[in-house]
C-alpha cells in the first residue's frame, strides 16, 4: 500500500527541536490545562466568550492549518490504518450528533476529520475547525479499540464544546491570526531549522500555546461528555479509565518527554477516579469488539518508524511470541510489514504464509481475516507480482472500501491486461468523483490514465492530487501544463480540456480570494504553495 513517506535522513539536534516545536504548534492544545492556566473559568456556551471566535472563523483557521499539515512529511495517509481509525471515529461523531452535542452550525461547517501523524511520541490533539490528529505511537500504546475510542471521544468533545473558542478572550482575537501565522511559519521552516530555532528561542511558540490554554474544567468536561459519547457509540466507557491508567503507568516508567499527551491532558488521580465513578453500578458494557485491533497496533508500530535499523529490529517480532493466538499473529504482521518496508521479501513471504495458516486455523473472525488479506495484497504489489495480488484481491470481500480500491488500482498497474486496467481506472474515476479530496486516489488515477495514453486526464488528475494536498500553486502549474498540451494538439480530448479550463479558473479565484483576505488582515504571508 502506498502512503506518504517520511525522510530517513539522520535528524540533527536542531531538527529534533523543530519537530517538538511543530508538534507543539500544531496541537494548539499542548501544555493546556497546566498550572499556569488552571484558574481559567469555564464559560457556558451561551456566554459572550463563545462568540469571540465564530464558527466560520474557526473553520477557516482549521482549513488554513490543514493545507500545510497535509503536505508535511509527518502527515500520514495510510489507507488501511486510516480506515481503521475512521471506523472508530465515525460512530463517535454519529453518537455526538444523536446526543445533540453537534449544533446545526457546527454540522454545517466542520468536516469532523481525524488524521494520522507519523510520530513516536504518544499524543493526540484537536485543531480548530473540527480536525483531530492522532500520533501512531498512541495507537500502538492502546490495548483495545475502547481505549483508542476514549482518546478520540475526548478530543471530539473539545471540538463539540468549542473549547478553543471558549478559551479566547476579547483581547486575544487579533492574536489568533498571529497564532495561525506562527503555526504555518514553523511548518514552512522545516527546511530551515536555524530560522525555526530562532523563532522558538524567542518564545513565540510558548506564547502561542498559552493563548489557547484549556482549563482543567474544560478537560473534565471533555472527559465527562467523551465518556457518554463512547457509550452511545457502543464502546465500553471503562476504556477511558483504563487508558488513563495505561498512560499514567507508561509515564512513570519513562518520563523522557515522549508522552506529550500527559502534559497537555494532566492525568490526576482525581480525573481517573471520576472516570471510574461515572461507570456507576450498571453492568459492564461489553464494548465494541475489534479483533483486528492488535493488527492495527502492529501496523502503527511499523509505520511510525523511519529507519532501516528500526525495521530490522521489528522483523524479529515473530521470533519473540508463542506459536498461536492474537499476539503471535500481530508479531507476524509486524515482521511482514517491516520486511516490506525493507524490500526483504525473502523474509516477508514465509512470515506471511505462517500468519495465513494461523488465520485459517483460528476461529472465524472476518475483520481480522480481511486485514491479513489486505496485507497479502500489499506484499504482492510490493513484489511486483500482479498475479498473486489479483488472486488475493479475489479472496477479499467485494466491498468498495478505500484500501481495496487503491490496492486494486496498484495491482492493475502491474498487469499487462488492458481490459483490467480500464476497469480499475473507471473504478478510480468513480471513487474520485465521490471523494474529490483523496490525493492518493487522484495520483493513482493519473498513473492509470498515463498508462492508457490519456495524457490530458493524467495531467488533470495529477493537478487534483496537488490541490487535495493544499498545494494550489502546484495544481495551477499542472493545469497550465494541461492547457499547453491541449493547444499543442497532443491531447485531443475536448471534455478534459474544458474541465481543465474551468478548474483552473476556480483554483485561481480561490487563491486570489485567500491572498486578498490575508492582506485584509494585515498578514504578510502568502497562502499555502
Amino acid at each position: 500500500m502506498k502512503h506518504s513517506q517520511a525522510p530517513t535522513s539522520r535528524r540533527t539536534p536542531a531538527h529534533a527541536l523543530l519537530r517538538r516545536a511543530v508538534a507543539g504548534a500544531l496541537a494548539l492544545t499542548l501544555a493546556l490545562g497546566g498550572p499556569a492556566w488552571a484558574q481559567v473559568r469555564l464559560p457556558s456556551l451561551g456566554e459572550s466568550g463563545s462568540d469571540e471566535l465564530s464558527v466560520s472563523a474557526e473553520r477557516h483557521l482549521g482549513e488554513q492549518i490543514m493545507r500545510d499539515v497535509r503536505r508535511d512529511p509527518e502527515y500520514l495517509d495510510d489507507p488501511v490504518l486510516l480506515e481503521y481509525l475512521q471506523s472508530i471515529w465515525g460512530p463517535l461523531v454519529q453518537a455526538a450528533r444523536q446526543r445533540g452535542n453537534i449544533s446545526p452550525d457546527l454540522e454545517a461547517s466542520y468536516p469532523f476529520e481525524a488524521f494520522l501523524v507519523r510520530d513516536r511520541s504518544v499524543n493526540a490533539f484537536a485543531l480548530p475547525g473540527g480536525y483531530v490528529g492522532v500520533h501512531l505511537a498512541l495507537i500502538n500504546l492502546t490495548a483495545s479499540a475502547d481505549e483508542l475510542a476514549s482518546v478520540l471521544a475526548h478530543e471530539l468533545s473539545h471540538i463539540t464544546q468549542r473549547h478553543i473558542a471558549r478559551s479566547i478572550s476579547v483581547n486575544q482575537r487579533q492574536s489568533l491570526v498571529a497564532l495561525a501565522g506562527l503555526i504555518l511559519g514553523v511548518l514552512a521552516a522545516r527546511s530551515n531549522p536555524d530560522a525555526a530555532q530562532a523563532a522558538i528561542m524567542g518564545g513565540q511558540a510558548a506564547a502561542a500555546q498559552g493563548q489557547l490554554a484549556f482549563s482543567r474544567d474544560m478537560e473534565r468536561e471533555a472527559d465527562r461528555i467523551g465518556q457518554a459519547v463512547m457509550r452511545g457509540a457502543g464502546f465500553a466507557p471503562s476504556g477511558m479509565a483504563s487508558m488513563f491508567e495505561r498512560l499514567q503507568q507508561a509515564n512513570r516508567l519513562n518520563d523522557s518527554g515522549a508522552y506529550p499527551y500527559l502534559r497537555s491532558h494532566p492525568l490526576t488521580s482525581e480525573r481517573i477516579a471520576e472516570a471510574q465513578a461515572r461507570l456507576g453500578t450498571d453492568p459492564a458494557q461489553a464494548g465494541n469488539s475489534r479483533p483486528e485491533h492488535t493488527l492495527m497496533r502492529a501496523r502503527a508500530r511499523v509505520l511510525m518508524e523511519t529507519t532501516a535499523q528500526a525495521w530490522q529490529r521489528l522483523q524479529d517480532f515473530d521470533r519473540t511470541q508463542a506459536d498461536s493466538g492474537d499476539d503471535r499473529l500481530a508479531a507476524l504482521y509486524t515482521s511482514v510489514l517491516a520486511s516490506v518496508q525493507l524490500r526483504d521479501f525473502a523474509r516477508a513471504v514465509p512470515a506471511f504464509a505462517a500468519g495465513e495458516r494461523l488465520v485459517a486455523a483460528g476461529p472465524p473472525q472476518p475483520r481480522r481475516a480481511r486485514e491479513w488479506g489486505l496485507l497479502g495484497v500489499e506484499l504482492a504489489v510490493a513484489q511486483g507480482d500482479a498475479a498473486a495480488a489479483e488472486k488475493r484481491l479475489r479472496a477479499l470481500p467485494a466491498d468498495a472500501s478505500r484500501p481495496r480500491v487503491l490496492l486494486a488500482g496498484q495491482s492493475a498497474l502491474l498487469s499487462s491486461d488492458a481490459a483490467l486496467l480500464k476497469r480499475r481506472c473507471e473504478s478510480l474515476q468513480s471513487w474520485t468523483s465521490d471523494h474529490p479530496g483523496d490525493a492518493l486516489a487522484w495520483s493513482e488515477l493519473s498513473s492509470c490514465a498515463e498508462r492508457q495514453g490519456q495524457k490530458l486526464r493524467a495531467v488533470r488528475a495529477h493537478a487534483e492530487a496537488r490541490a487535495a494536498l493544499g498545494d494550489w500553486a502546484g495544481a495551477i502549474d499542472r493545469l497550465h501544463a494541461g492547457q499547453r498540451l491541449a493547444r499543442s494538439g497532443a491531447g485531443q480530448d475536448f471534455i478534459e480540456s474544458s474541465v481543465i479550463d474551468a478548474r483552473l479558473r476556480q483554483l485561481e479565484a480561490q487563491r486570489r480570494a485567500l491572498m486578498e483576505e490575508s492582506r485584509g488582515r494585515g498578514g504578510q504571508r502568502e497562502p499555502a504553495q
